[in-house]
């Protein structure tokens, strides 16, 4: 299919969004934006709570394709999860299908298998289809999200690309980062394969760039397209002279997860 012209993100005041709401346009996009607060410089950006269902609907309509990043983004209490994460991917899906959008992104998470241990120097690395182990509510409503874009799939055609991020941000800010690192640039170029490519069904990849201390197989990302163009390995020096290198005898430094599986960051609203 040829690449769409509007594409709606979901959580476009947060990090992430902020981000792709700079880059993705000199992929050809046109944006529209949604979040639960106002967007500064964005007047046109919807304002609503993905409880909302007639005001999902309102932003879905005539849309090619939707990048899902709204919601919690750390651990919180599993009924807080169930409203943003659970019932509000659902929601989005539901307004989705019945506008008939026929692509999502949806922003699943390296928390979904945070419990899988991480591959030392020498390993296999870790496959799309490794069994899920969520490290946290947060992680599980991403298993949720990736199980749901399959139910759409089978039952309704809506095609997804489900997403295990690992960390975006300019610069990796810590040794764990070196391995799940995904620059903001391929980022965008991810968002773009995965929006872009035909036929993708329901289509798990992870994201990150290629990293030279990689943990996960990017196979299926590339399948898509994407070519990564990035690699943490320049930051490596300045990060481990600070941090030391990851203790394979401590849990946070053992499994995908990092510190999710022992002392989760807390969502503070």
């Amino acid at each position: 299919m040829p690449a769409p012209r509007t594409v709606l993100i979901t959580g476009a005041a947060g990090g992430l969004g902020t981000l792709m709401r700079a880059l993705l346009p000199a992929h050809g996009y046109e944006l529209r934006l949604l979040d639960l607060v106002p967007i500064d410089g964005e007047p046109d950006a919807i304002v609503a709570d993905l409880g909302d269902k007639d005001a999902l609907r309102e932003a879905v309509r005539g849309v090619d394709a939707i990048i899902h990043l709204a919601g919690i983004s750390l651990e919180a209490s599993f009924d807080k999860i169930l409203r943003a994460n659970i019932e509000g991917t659902y929601n989005l899906y539901e307004a989705a299908r019945e506008e008939g959008v026929r692509r999502m992104v949806f922003a699943s998470s390296n928390h979904a298998i945070g419990y899988t241990p991480r591959p030392l120097p020498g390993d296999t690395l870790v496959p799309v289809d490794v069994t899920r182990r969520p490290d946290t509510f947060y992680g599980l409503s991403k298993s949720f999200g990736e199980d749901l874009a399959q139910l759409y799939w089978d039952r309704h055609g809506m095609e997804t690309v489900s997403v295990r991020i690992g960390s975006c941000f300019e610069e990796p800010t810590s040794v764990r980062m070196l391995s799940v690192w995904m620059s903001p640039g391929d980022g965008a170029r991810l968002f773009h394969a995965a929006i872009s490519a035909e036929n993708v069904g329901h289509t798990v990849v992870y994201g990150s760039s290629d990293n030279t201390r990689l943990w996960w197989d990017l196979s299926s990302a590339r399948s898509l397209g994407y070519e990564p163009q990035d690699d943490s390995e320049p930051y490596a020096d300045k990060l481990i002279a600070e941090q030391g290198e990851l203790d394979p005898a401590k849990p946070e430094h053992a499994h995908i997860g990092g510190h999710f599986v022992t002392d989760p960051p807390i969502w503070p609203h």
